[in-house]
């Protein structure tokens, strides 16, 4: 189940990423306040026929008149500064970051090794059966 969550979540950042450093633009012809045509990859074609409503003949556009339609094109520009990361290191970060690593390395370097610490120990020697000294028996 966290792999499944991880690798779902894992996606959607990597397409996150891609769609917001995606440049697109799309063209949307309007007629009358409506929507004729609309292209996501190049310019929207504009109408030529004649848009026949006998119900609407209240309206005050119609296709004769020259400012009743409109070409409207929406432009997404991405981002291109992803990547740009620039940082300095001078002599005295180096010898810090240097001495960090090696330290943390020889620090942990013998753990892999089971180590017992009494594995050569010798218990005290019983000279007398302390159950028998003190008369304590199962039964």
């Amino acid at each position: 189940m966290k792999q499944t969550a991880s690798k779902i979540l894992s996606l959607f950042l990597a397409c996150s990423v891609l769609i917001s450093t995606t440049s697109f633009a799309s063209s949307a012809h309007f007629c009358c306040n409506k929507l004729v045509s609309f292209s996501a990859t190049g310019k929207a074609k504009p109408c030529d026929q004649k848009l026949q409503n006998p119900k609407d003949t209240s309206r005050k556009c119609s296709l004769e008149q020259k400012d009743c339609c409109s070409t409207d094109t929406y432009a997404n520009i991405g981002k291109d500064d992803l990547m740009v990361h620039s940082f300095d290191l001078d002599f005295g970060t180096l010898v810090f970051l240097n001495a960090f690593i090696f330290y943390h390395i020889d620090r942990f370097e013998g753990l892999q090794e089971n180590v017992i610490p009494f594995k050569d120990y010798n218990p005290p020697w019983i000279e007398q059966d302390l159950l028998v000294l003190h008369e304590t028996f199962l039964i």
